[in-house]
């Protein structure tokens, strides 16, 4: 597998898992009245992970998991549930850019479009949150996609 495919695989896997945390989170804040579309988005975020991790493993490395990163949020962002979703937005459109940045950039077609079909996820996860804070959950025609550096680069803001 080429290197820079690898390199979108270990960036997707961070992603996933700061996903994975989120979602957790989330759902644990006692602050989701209905956590059941959070849940199936989780499961959706586990899969990607999985899958993901799973290119790693193919190409003979081990990918992270849980335990190897700590992340980190900004104050007060699951003390009540317009603050899950506005961060939710946030979350969700880097993945939504990342998937996308993946589509256009990898090599191994197997791995693209795996891309392609977790960024249709994405933006599904993304509507939810749009509609909670009173946006459009119907997004742009075409979304940004997001080099892989800037996603990098925003993901450093969560991990610590």
């Amino acid at each position: 597998m080429p290197d820079g495919d690898l390199a979108y695989a270990r960036l997707l896997v961070a992603l996933e898992l700061l996903s994975l945390d989120f979602y957790s989170r989330a759902l644990h804040s006692g602050r989701v009245s209905s956590g059941l579309e959070l849940r199936r988005a989780r499961a959706a975020e586990k899969q990607h992970y999985e899958d993901v991790a799973a290119v790693l493993t193919a190409a003979g490395q081990i990918p992270a998991t849980a335990q190897d990163i700590d992340f980190s949020y900004p104050s007060k962002s699951f003390d009540s549930w317009p603050a899950i979703a506005r961060l939710g937005v946030r979350l969700e459109s880097l993945s939504l850019g990342a998937y996308l940045g993946a589509v256009r950039s990898l090599e191994t077609p197997d791995f693209r479009n795996h891309s392609a079909r977790a960024a249709a996820s994405e933006a599904q996860h993304l509507s939810v949150f749009s509609a909670a804070v009173g946006g459009r959950r119907i997004g742009p025609p075409l979304p940004p996609t997001l080099p892989i550096d800037q996603v990098s680069n925003a993901l450093d803001a969560y991990t610590s």
